[in-house]
């Protein structure tokens, strides 16, 4: 299938951010056609060769120097979690749309007042990156639900697992506390496997039990900045010794309307999981099971028959997954084409004058997520269920 097209020429955008997670992004727009004009990092002289290399023509001083651009209509924040909230609010206020990475703040106080400047701004896009939700298998899993296909939904399940700061001496701003939740792998990968599951059945999450494990109380932080996933691999670099209080690991029971259950574990510090979230969701006529790290491949469980594995062929998908779905079957689709997925659903509807909902997650998504971390710090906190 050929990639839906946006207006060309028609979208400027700038980014914010120059670690891991932003030249994912710049890379996603050029795919739609989105012109990425400008950069804004920690400092002009840290991030100069990053635009060199992401061939981006302006490098901006500070966010005032960026907000004075005329030239730019939309910005993609991927700057570290604390900054987000300023930044995300001077946006609105100029009149840019823009697409935050999650979280979107580090407390609910902060994202209220997001998503009611937004509202304030219906003209706007004010999108959160939860790109995993773009894997067309997920949508596939969306689309069964809805129509029925396993009958009552009874729980979801599911884990998210990395390795990347296994050792003592894996560093990184982000075991560092925020001083909101001062969740890490909650907040970090736990909020994409929770909007996912949510997502998929059409349903918030009203109810949480969590249990937070922090195995290594000290790490030791090399000197100077390590980027996201550069772990122990600094070699050669002196070391600090320092507390965290940050979590390694997290369990959280789960309960939505209508009786439904759900568990799921958040670990940083699992041997050979690379990025692996795994989300199983059974009913009484059937389950659907995906894992990030085979993402072409829905497993269908059935009591009566034999089970099925679909391989994603948008041929052989529903309406919804395949028209995200732009490669034929075999033609492996994976991590950077949900950034291109999301951001084509944003600048789509940017396009359409913002006169349809907006299918993108959208700033009360991130909403959602803080006032769910919250309540996963509290329950952890005092070993209680917590309300939402």
């Amino acid at each position: 299938m050929a990639a839906p097209e946006i207006a060309p020429g028609t979208h400027k955008a700038a980014l914010i951010g120059g670690g891991f997670i932003g030249p994912v992004h710049a890379e996603a727009l050029r795919r739609i056609g989105v012109d990425v004009v400008g950069i804004l990092g920690s400092s002009p002289d840290r991030v100069r060769s990053l635009a060199t290399r992401l061939r981006i023509a302006k490098v901006y001083v500070d966010l005032d120097d960026l907000l004075n651009d005329d030239e730019v209509r939309s910005m993609h924040v991927t700057s570290p979690n604390h900054s987000h909230f300023e930044q995300a609010r001077r946006i609105l206020e100029s009149g840019r749309h823009i697409v935050c990475e999650k979280p979107l703040a580090v407390s609910a106080v902060e994202t209220a007042a997001l998503c009611d400047l937004a509202r304030s701004k219906p003209e706007l896009a004010a999108a959160v990156n939860y790109n995993v939700r773009y894997y067309p298998l997920c949508h596939e899993i969306r689309a069964r639900v809805t129509r029925g296909d396993i009958g009552q939904v009874f729980s979801v399940t599911g884990s998210y697992t990395q390795d990347w700061l296994l050792r003592q001496d894996d560093y990184n701003w982000r075991v560092e506390a925020d001083g909101g939740t001062n969740l890490r792998a909650v907040a970090d990968i736990g909020t994409h496997w929770m909007d996912l599951a949510q997502f998929v059945i059409g349903r918030p999450i009203v109810s949480v039990m969590a249990d937070l494990a922090t195995f290594y109380p000290e790490r030791h932080r090399p000197v100077g900045p390590v980027q996201t996933f550069e772990g122990s691999d600094v070699v050669g670099r002196e070391k600090e010794s320092v507390a965290v209080t940050t979590e390694d690991h997290g369990a959280v029971l789960l309960r939505w309307d209508e009786g439904i259950r759900g568990a799921f574990h958040v670990s940083q510090v699992v041997a050979g999981r690379k990025n692996r979230l795994l989300l199983e969701v059974a009913g009484s006529e059937g389950t659907l099971v995906w894992n990030s790290e085979s993402p072409e491949t829905l497993w269908i469980g059935h009591r009566g028959r034999p089970n099925e594995l679909l391989c994603r062929d948008p041929s052989l998908l529903s309406f919804e997954a395949g028209s995200i779905s732009h490669y034929p079957g075999g033609h492996a689709e994976g991590f950077p084409d949900t950034f291109k997925e999301l951001a084509l659903s944003v600048y789509r509807w940017i396009d359409q004058g913002g006169t349809e909902p907006p299918s993108f997650p959208t700033f009360e998504d991130g909403h959602r997520e803080l006032l769910l971390c919250e309540a996963i710090a509290q329950s952890a906190r005092n070993g209680v269920w917590v309300e939402l």
